[in-house]
């Protein structure tokens, strides 16, 4: 049995995403991770950064991912928009004409494709302009159209000729994307569409929305392509008749030449059609070859009302920065995995954390005096407990603050030689994690020492004369992860070669989510 899913429940699938990232009971984060992704040990590998490793799709790895995470920023509605492919005006280029029947049976005459939505039916132009393309001069003796010679540059609601090439294109204004949305969101792939376009009270939305809204202005139909010319049809130029089918009101101007249809209009558009059939009957009374006109109907009420389903927004960018401008963020690390996460709970709650940051990693505050020696991010830090031995990678260590930063993940506990959980002579000491505590222990690393200052309690310090918010609340000098480790929901893995971070760089992160 075939089964189809449809467009319309990717673009179905998109919209919800929006509304729940959106919706102020959910909290969206963005997360970096993974700061020592080259060796061997669990979900690593020694050529990582030419080769990274695919993310897997299992419970055990995505608990790994919650170990190695470090920090997050939520994504807040201004940080989320649909996008679309970017297709760009250039001179002489065909582009594909809107139509609503492409299909594997009918595909796009220039680019081949099966579906509207893969079509280059709509361009941005030089001024961050978008336009859709109702007509290129195609017609059935000229199916691939023309190039196209003028750049659309108007911003008129109706649609019009570029130029006055006769190039045969009729273009359609959309949208102009925001100088705010070409700074955050600009690539070189994705055009970024307008947020809360069936709502938006921004004048020139709502000139488009409302030049598209066919029941109020009575004009839904735009197009009429025209297939097979035909032969012995009677009458000349500017023949009204009437377009019927499923809708009501619209009209079309014929121009017969020599018998054969040479011109076709809408003059009037009309409302509610699915469907459309220009009512030859009046000139066919005599036809030697019957003509074919294809009725073009637009999508929802009419061009532009709704260009979430006009241009297929089935993508959605979600975007963070990750700056120095929070202690949640240390500039000395490094991450090698991005992430989507959904409501992860307050550390020891199961209330949902809403903060616009989060630090996932644990930290101590070291004791003034007490540091010898370097450390790095990978490096195994240790501390005697009275359970046993702490294990961690450290992750970030800050000389001012003395704060130092680890993750804890289970390669640490894992056999040391095929870095599994192959059974290895000395598993009974050394396959427990201990958490890191607050005692005059010293912390240790090959060629570093230090000890917590058990007497710091609070998230803030005192650096020369300024105070410095430290982004966690520290108790006896030990801070936990703020969120629990795992909660809530990982919905996007990325691997990629190491990021290292200084204190000249911001990271944009952005990433596309396709249903």
């Amino acid at each position: 049995m075939a089964a189809l899913i449809t467009d319309e429940f990717r673009l179905f699938n998109a919209d919800n995403f929006i509304k729940s990232v959106t919706n102020p009971d959910n909290a969206y984060y963005i997360f970096v991770g993974l700061p020592n992704p080259v060796g061997q040990e669990y979900g690593r590998s020694l050529d990582w950064n030419t080769d990274p490793l695919s993310p897997i799709d299992n419970f055990s790895y995505i608990r790994g991912c919650y170990d190695w995470m470090l920090y997050g920023r939520r994504i807040t509605p201004g940080n989320i928009r649909r996008v679309i492919r970017r297709v760009e005006w250039t001179k002489g280029t065909r582009y594909e004409q809107y139509r609503d029947d492409y299909s594997v049976y009918n595909v796009s005459p220039n680019t081949g494709s099966t579906r509207l939505y893969d079509a280059n039916y709509y361009v941005i132009n030089s001024d961050f302009r978008v336009y859709e393309c109702l007509s290129n001069g195609s017609s059935g003796d000229n199916p691939k159209g023309n190039g196209s010679e003028d750049e659309p540059t108007f911003v008129d609601s109706e649609p019009s000729a570029a130029g006055s090439s006769g190039d045969g294109y009729i273009w359609k204004y959309l949208f102009t994307v925001s100088p705010a949305d070409v700074v955050k969101f600009d690539s070189t792939e994705y055009i970024t569409v307008p947020s809360d376009w069936l709502t938006s009270n921004s004048p020139q939305i709502v000139a488009i929305r409302e030049s598209g809204d066919s029941p109020v202005n009575d004009a839904q139909l735009k197009e009429i392509y025209i297939d097979k010319r035909g032969a012995g049809y009677s009458g000349g130029v500017g023949q009204e008749l009437s377009i019927i089918g499923d809708g009501t009101g619209a009209r079309a101007v014929i121009d017969v030449n020599s018998g054969q249809i040479s011109k076709a209009i809408v003059s009037k558009g009309g409302k509610g059609y699915t469907w459309g059939l220009v009512d030859l009957g009046t000139i066919n009374t005599s036809a030697s070859e019957a003509a074919k006109l294809d009725v073009i109907i637009p999508p929802s009420l009419g061009h532009g009302y709704d260009i979430y389903v006009e241009l297929g927004t089935d993508r959605v960018l979600v975007y963070a920065r990750f700056d120095d401008s929070n202690e949640d963020f240390p500039i000395d690390t490094q991450f090698a995995q991005i992430g989507i996460l959904r409501n992860p709970t307050i550390s020891e709650s199961n209330t949902i954390f809403t903060d616009n940051t989060f630090t996932a990693a644990d930290s101590l505050k070291l004791e003034p005096g007490s540091v010898s020696g370097p450390i790095e991010v990978g490096d195994i830090i240790e501390q005697q407990t009275d359970v046993g031995i702490a294990r961690a990678y450290a992750v970030s260590f800050n000389e001012e603050t003395l704060v130092l930063k680890y993750i804890q993940d289970r390669s640490l506990y894992y056999n040391p030689v095929t870095y599994d959980n192959t059974d290895y002579v000395g598993i009974s000491t050394n396959g427990n994690k201990f958490p890191f505590v607050s005692n005059t222990n010293a912390i240790t690393a090959p060629g570093f020492q230090a000890s917590i200052d058990t007497t710091f309690t609070g998230s803030t310090t005192v650096v020369g004369n300024r105070t410095v918010e430290l982004g966690v609340e520290f108790t006896d000098g030990v801070a936990r992860s703020e969120i629990n480790k795992p909660s809530g929901e990982i919905l996007f893995l990325d691997n990629r070669p190491l990021v290292p971070r200084n204190p000249r760089q911001k990271e944009d992160v952005k990433i596309i989510l396709e249903f």
